[in-house]
């Protein structure tokens, strides 16, 4: 049961491509981007009202390599990581702001556009 502690999985497409930022002497990488997730029910009226949640993802090292090449705007994936909350103290303000991010522990690509069959895994 210890694996199930802080996991995550999401099905979603990302709202734009990845950006990638390269840091430190060994460039190790980061990917970051949004991921839109839906959720469907019916209301008191017994209408079918859809609801978009944004998830702030983030990738590192090997992961956002594979994020950077293959990860792009509106292909749906399915990720498998965990939370991480950040801390942000805005000195002029004098507040205190969190930041929640999925850290991506891997990933996969459900659906491939026509035009990527180059990009596609060998199988």
């Amino acid at each position: 049961m210890g694996t199930l502690r802080n996991s995550v999985q999401l099905i979603g497409r990302p709202g734009s491509d990845p950006e990638i930022k390269v840091f430190g002497g060994e460039g190790r990488k980061m990917a970051r981007f949004s991921l839109a997730t839906n959720d469907r029910h019916y209301n008191e009226k017994h209408e079918l009202v859809e609801e978009t949640q944004w998830h702030n993802i983030v990738a590192w090292g090997a992961t956002a390599e594979m994020v950077e090449k293959f990860v792009r705007k509106g292909k749906r994936i399915a990720l498998d990581g965990h939370i991480q909350t950040r801390l942000y103290e805005d000195k002029n303000e004098k507040t205190k702001k969190y930041y929640t991010d999925i850290v991506i522990d891997e990933f996969m690509i459900i659906d491939w556009a026509s035009t990527d069959e180059e990009q596609q895994p060998a199988e």
